[in-house]
């Protein structure tokens, strides 16, 4: 009797030996580890991308802010040495810019919200366990 393990195809009225369906199932298991370590990678690499755009918003919107600051001061300043118009001009610049930072920071804020996901092959790798060690049992 032998067990057809020399890498030939069984004749279909026998199935292969337990052997090289254990040798098989060692092989699959290995390609597809390689490969979800592949995915997480691809995954992670976009998570560090989503990170990077979000941390270069909130630094341009602190920079943003740092001006605006400085138009507010400014306002202050000139609103107590001079008539009314160019106090209210610095004062609705000064807001303005106030506006536009915050909207960066709601749009860095999705950025990193997105990049805080956690990635979806560690959800598959632990169906892959799940299926395989359900397999050996079964």
């Amino acid at each position: 009797m032998t067990d057809w393990d020399d890498g030939q195809t069984p004749p279909a009225d026998r199935p292969p030996s337990m052997g090289r369906l254990v040798e098989q199932l060692s092989e699959q298991a290995t390609r597809l580890v390689r490969a979800e370590i592949a995915l997480a990678k691809a995954e992670l690499g976009e998570k560090a991308k989503r990170s990077g755009i979000g941390v270069g918003l909130v630094c341009a919107a602190l920079v943003i802010v740092f001006y605006a600051v400085g138009v507010l001061v400014f306002t202050a300043i000139a609103g107590l040495d001079v008539v009314w118009p160019l106090w209210l001009s610095a004062l609705v610049i000064g807001v303005a810019m106030l506006l536009f930072a915050a909207l960066l920071v709601l749009v860095a804020v999705r950025q990193l919200k997105q990049a805080a996901r956690r990635p979806e092959t560690i959800d598959r790798v632990k169906d892959d366990v799940t299926a395989l060690k359900e397999g050996i049992k079964g």
